[in-house]
């Protein structure tokens, strides 16, 4: 949660770290501010609200300096005002910092140091980290010899990182000392942007797009002294390390809307595009299998695999039920899909021959983390399914995929997921080939895979269908979604995706479900989308909708091209592409996505930055 920006160098900070919250907005939304230094003087510019007030208030009171920080909050330690905003000042404006994660010990901390004297203006954690450096810097013997002139920076910022439990990503600057940005990790996801006379920091590369294409990534216990013709990075127990300079793999054009009203919409479209990312170069007619770079394992070692576990959060997680049928019915293999939340704590038996996969859009969902770091203390062989190269996940995993879908701004996730439920389906026949599935039968699964992507095409065409039928129900307080086999989890993220940016009351169920309690639910007032394709037990699911239309319930159904059957039945409908029951999730999840935007919209809904939401929850 919550974004960072910096800058150091010989251009003005302002733009940049403006234009760079914007891009980070998605982090969080609460809040946000920026602090630059000038003159031996910091100057603090910062607003409860979007980044827009910030900018506003920034220039009705300018500020100037070759050297910031800023911040945009999603709120843990206090509500979303102007107070508790950051930048906080540590000291008597002896420094300013910029703080994601939570601080667990934050309130003994506080308590000591309100007995040196420290005065609190927030109920934030975070003003208790700049306090907290400002005093470890006032218990330094004074050194003029000292060769490092940053070297009381960098030891009263590791001494006062000692006492904190919890997690961080920080980066301050300090009054007394221009020219440099301390930054620090520990849990919360920070980078370094490499430029010419100027260096950069965020909390992820978006907000460096454009700016520069080579890239630093800070790990856990690590500590930056970013200057603006150098880095230096020094471990926590091995003191200074190399650091590996990697190319930035994004565009402004990325993280730019490029014509659509909104990032949501805009990534919903893209997702033909991001499909085919997501197969290239992993599809090998030759042996009628998938194909994977980054598993690091041998063949015979996936062969013995006889269990997987997938954990996953959010929608990740319903990416994970779908692909437990995949992998299920196609390689034979019990699979087991776990909340990452509640893994991280339980301690289920494993066996060597146990695989884990963690799914993950950002790479650095704290819960996805913890779960995966756990089941590595366990013996178990992890590997991750992420969309961010480079990213905490991505890099503690043993091996991985990535998704190769770009950055995805919307907080609630459209192109990720679909590209989700594509691995899915590559590693169900990379595993089912290793089994069970002959050489034909896997050619057909690659030919379907192949089409998926103008099947995918031919679902967005229903676009000005899903808005009719928007605007015919946006006044609902209550939706709820069904579907049986591959497409309840359809269902599950149909309902989520609804509740997330139109704050309508949803819920997702398996069809056959509804007569053992949720059907007392139905009435006129609330929709059941039935996500029915035709599939194994088509007529079953005819029958709940029969059930619900039989109480006077109304139906939206998505359904196949030509069923005729449904079309009578239900009250509306939107008609998809014939898919193979396998596929069907990724092509039913379209008309969803763009039915719950257009809901969204007519309801005067922040489609984008949904309320109480952040795209990377790296919070517990």
């Amino acid at each position: 949660m919550c974004g960072i920006v910096g800058y150091v160098g010989g251009q003005q900070a302002v733009p940049f770290l403006i234009g760079g919250l914007r891009r980070l907005e998605y982090r969080g939304y609460d809040s946000s501010g920026i602090v630059t230094a000038q003159r031996g003087k910091l100057q603090v510019v910062k607003t409860a609200g979007r980044v827009d007030d910030l900018a506003a208030l920034e220039q009705a009171h300018p500020t100037s300096g070759t050297i910031g920080v800023g911040h945009t909050r999603w709120a843990t330690h206090g509500p979303a005002n102007d107070v508790n905003a950051h930048p906080h000042i540590g000291g008597e404006g002896v420094l300013a910092l910029v703080h994601n994660g939570v601080i667990e010990n934050f309130r003994p901390l506080k308590e000591q140091l309100i007995e040196k004297g420290y005065t609190f203006h927030s109920a934030t954690d975070s003003e208790v980290v700049a306090h907290l450096v400002a005093y470890e810097l006032t218990t330094l013997p004074p050194d003029d010899e000292a060769i490092d002139p940053y070297a009381p920076l960098i030891t009263a910022v590791q001494a006062a990182l000692a006492q904190l439990r919890g997690t961080y990503g920080l980066a301050i600057i300090f009054r007394d000392w221009p020219g440099v940005v301390i930054a620090a990790r520990l849990g919360s996801p920070l980078v370094i942007g490499v430029g010419d006379g100027e260096n950069f920091l965020a909390s992820d590369g978006s907000p460096l797009a454009g700016h520069t294409n080579r890239i630093v990534y800070l790990a856990d216990h690590e500590l930056a002294v970013v200057t603006p013709h150098s880095i230096r990075v020094i471990h926590r127990d091995a003191g200074v390390v190399s650091h590996d300079v990697r190319p930035l793999c994004i565009d402004a054009g990325d993280v730019e809307l490029g014509g659509f009203p909104h990032f949501m919409l805009k990534e919903i479209f893209e997702q033909p595009e991001t499909i085919r990312n997501a197969m290239r170069g992993r599809l090998d007619r030759d042996a009628a299998t998938a194909k994977f770079g980054g598993l690091n394992l041998t063949p015979r070692q996936l062969g013995a695999v006889d269990r997987f576990v997938l954990t996953a959060c959010g929608t990740s997680w319903h990416a994970a039920l779908v692909g437990e049928y995949m992998i299920e019915a196609l390689a034979r293999i019990p699979v087991e899909v776990e909340y990452a939340s509640e893994l991280r704590y339980r301690n289920p038996p494993l066996s060597p021959t146990t695989l884990l996969f963690a799914l993950t859009q950002s790479g650095e969902t704290i819960d996805t983390l913890a779960a995966l770091r756990e089941m590595k203390r366990k013996g178990l062989a992890t590997m991750a399914i992420c969309n961010v190269v480079g990213s905490t996940i991505a890099r503690e995993a043993d091996g991985g995929i990535y998704l190769h879908a770009g950055p995805e701004i919307g907080v609630a996730s459209t192109k990720a997921y679909t590209s989700q439920c594509v691995v899915m389906a590559l590693l169900a026949l990379y595993f089912g080939r290793l089994h069970h599935v002959s050489y034909e039968a896997g050619l057909r699964i690659i030919s379907d895979l192949e089409r998926l992507p103008a099947q995918v095409e031919k679902a967005l065409e229903t676009n000005s269908e899903c808005r009719r039928i928007a605007a015919k129900y946006s006044g609902a307080s209550n939706f709820l979604y069904l579907g049986r086999m591959y497409n309840f989890p359809t269902a599950l993220e149909g309902a989520l995706k609804l509740k997330e940016i139109s704050y309508i009351h949803a819920e997702g169920y398996p069809a056959a479900e509804m007569k053992h309690g949720p059907i007392a639910l139905v009435d006129e007032q609330t929709p059941s989308v039935f996500v029915v394709p035709r599939c194994g037990v088509y007529d079953k699911v005819v029958a709940n909708v029969e059930e619900i239309k039989a109480r006077g319930g109304p139906v939206i159904a998505i359904i196949e091209d030509g069923d005729y059957q449904l079309a009578e039945l239900a009250d509306e409908v939107i008609q998809i592409p014939a898919t193979p029951d396998f596929l069907q999730p990724v092509v039913a999840a379209v008309p969803l996505q763009l039915m719950a935007y257009h809901i969204a919209v007519l309801r005067g809904c922040d489609v984008d930055k949904p309320r109480n939401l952040a795209k990377s929850v790296t919070v517990e």
